[in-house]
C-alpha cells in the first residue's frame, strides 16, 4: 500500500534509498531549533492539529478553503487540519493573555497540512519552526526575532555565504503609495490593489505590471527606483543597528521586493533566502499587530510578530551544502552474552549502563559469539562488554575498544564511568 501523494515516510539511517526522508535528519534539525529557541528564552507550546474551519477563514478569508484538508466531522462541525500555526497561537494567547507576563515569547514545531500542488520545496505536509512574540511594539522585538532566525540557521552550520535575511516594511510601501503621483486619484481604497501588483513583480510580465501601475498613477520605473535605493525607514534603521551590535549585520539587507501576506502583516516583514538562489524562501515572517484582535473578535488587542521556517526547503539546502553530519546510529557498548547462565547478570549490567546515560544493545536470544560480535560492528559500537565468572566465582567485566581492539578488565562498579570517559 502506497503513502498519499505529498506526504513522507521518515526512516532511521542508513536509508534504504535516497527517495525517502531521514528521521535522524529531522531530529537533528529539531534539536537545533529547540536549543537556540531555549537560549533565547522562548517557551515551547503546542495545539491541536484539527481546528474549526472558521479559525482560518477569519484570518485569511474564504479563498483559503481550497488549500485546506477540510471536512465536516461527526459532530456536524466544519473543521480543517491546520495549514499554519499562528491562528492557533493567536487563539491560545487571546484566551489566556492575562495569565502571562509580557512580552510572551513562545515557539512550536508543528506538522502542518495544505492541499496544494506539489513542487520543489513544497509538499502537502511539512514540519515548521514557529517563533512568536506578543505584547511588544518596540523594534527591539523585531530585531530579537530576526536574530533568533539567524542563529537557528547558524546552529545548522550555515553561514553568511549561504543565506541572507531580506528585510522590508509594509510601512515603507504605504508611505511610497501615499506620496505617489496617483495616490490622490486612487484613494486609499486602491492601496490593496497596489500591493497585489508589487507582490507579483518577479512573477509577472513587466509590460503588464507597468500597465496595471499606470492605471493607479504609478510607473514601473518609479517602483524599481524605490526598490533599488533600499533606503531604510527609521524603524528598519533601529533593527539594523540592533543586529549590527550583535555582530549579525552581514546576515541582513534591505530588500523592498519582500512584501508578504497582504491582509496579514502590518509592519516589518522579512524572508530568509539561500544566496545561490537554488531554493524557495527558507523562512519568512514579520509583524502582525491585528491578528489577536481579529481572532478574539475585538476582546483582546495584543501586538504580535513571528516567523515560520519549514523543514523541507531547509533539509534540501543542508544536503546541497553538504552540511548534514553522519547520522548513522552508534552505540557506546554492545554486551556480548556468551554464557547463558550469565544472562540475568548481563541484563542487570545493561540496565545499569543505560541508567547512566549510555546507549547499550545486546542479543535478545542465545546467539553464536561471532554473530554477536558482527552485530556490534554493524551497530557501530564503540566497545563490547562481556561478563565472565572468575575461578573464585566473582564477576569480571572485559571491555574491548573496537577501534583499537585493546581489551581491559574493568571493575563492574566503574564500568559506566570508564565508558563515559571514552564517550
Amino acid at each position: 500500500m502506497e503513502r498519499l501523494p505529498g506526504f513522507r515516510d521518515f526512516y532511521p539511517e542508513p536509508l534504504p534509498h535516497q527517495d525517502v526522508w531521514s528521521a535522524d535528519t529531522r531530529t537533528y534539525i529539531f534539536d537545533a531549533w529547540r536549543s537556540v529557541a531555549r537560549r533565547y528564552c522562548f517557551r515551547e507550546y503546542d495545539g491541536p492539529p484539527l481546528e474549526p474551519l472558521e479559525l482560518y477563514t477569519t484570518k485569511s478569508g474564504e479563498e483559503i478553503v481550497g488549500q485546506l484538508y477540510n471536512f465536516t466531522d461527526k459532530g456536524d462541525r466544519a473543521v480543517a487540519l491546520r495549514p499554519e500555526m499562528t491562528p492557533t497561537l493567536a487563539r491560545m494567547v487571546a484566551a489566556h493573555a492575562r495569565n502571562y507576563r509580557k512580552p510572551i515569547k513562545w515557539f512550536a514545531i508543528p506538522q502542518l497540512f495544505r492541499y496544494e500542488r506539489q513542487q520543489k520545496g513544497r509538499l502537502r505536509e511539512h514540519f515548521q519552526f514557529n517563533a512568536d512574540i506578543f505584547g511588544e511594539t518596540d523594534p527591539a522585538a523585531d530585531a530579537e526575532l530576526i536574530a533568533l532566525l539567524i542563529d537557528s540557521l547558524r546552529a545548522l552550520k550555515l553561514t553568511a555565504a549561504d543565506f541572507v535575511i531580506r528585510l522590508s516594511s509594509r510601512d515603507a510601501w504605504r508611505e511610497f503609495f501615499k506620496r505617489g503621483v496617483g495616490s490622490a486619484e486612487c484613494g486609499v481604497e486602491r492601496e490593496y490593489e497596489f500591493y497585489q501588483i508589487i507582490d507579483k513583480l518577479a512573477r509577472e510580465d513587466p509590460a503588464q505590471t507597468n500597465s496595471k501601475l499606470k492605471a493607479l498613477g504609478f510607473s514601473l520605473d518609479a517602483v524599481n527606483e524605490f526598490i533599488a535605493a533600499g533606503k531604510p525607514t527609521a524603524e528598519l534603521d533601529l533593527i539594523l543597528n540592533n543586529l549590527s551590535a550583535r555582530g549579525l549585520a552581514e546576515f541582513v539587507k534591505i530588500d523592498y521586493n519582500v512584501i508578504r501576506g497582504l491582509a496579514y502583516y502590518t509592519g516589518v516583514v522579512f524572508e530568509a533566502f539561500d544566496k545561490k538562489g537554488e531554493f524557495r524562501a527558507i523562512a519568512g515572517g514579520g509583524r502582525y499587530d491585528n491578528l489577536v484582535k481579529i481572532i478574539s473578535g475585538g476582546k483582546v488587542d495584543l501586538p504580535g510578530l513571528g516567523f515560520g521556517m519549514g523543514d523541507v526547503v531547509l533539509t534540501e539546502l543542508l544536503k546541497a551544502r553538504g552540511l548534514l553530519p553522519p547520522l548513522n546510529a552508534h552505540l557506546h557498548a554492545f554486551c556480548l552474552i556468551e554464557d547463558e547462565a550469565l544472562r540475568p547478570a548481563s541484563l542487570k549490567l545493561i540496565h545499569d549502563l543505560r541508567e547512566a546515560g549510555l546507549t547499550v544493545d545486546y542479543s535478545f536470544v542465545p546467539t553464536k559469539p561471532d554473530k554477536q560480535f558482527k552485530r556490534a560492528l554493524e551497530l557501530n559500537a564503540a566497545f563490547t562488554v562481556k561478563l565472565e565468572r572468575t575461578s573464585t566465582g566473582e564477576f569480571a567485566l572485559k571491555v574491548k575498544n573496537l577501534k583499537t581492539r585493546e581489551e581491559r578488565v574493568v571493575d563492574t562498579a566503574r564500568a559506566a564511568a570508564f565508558l563515559l570517559a571514552d564517550k
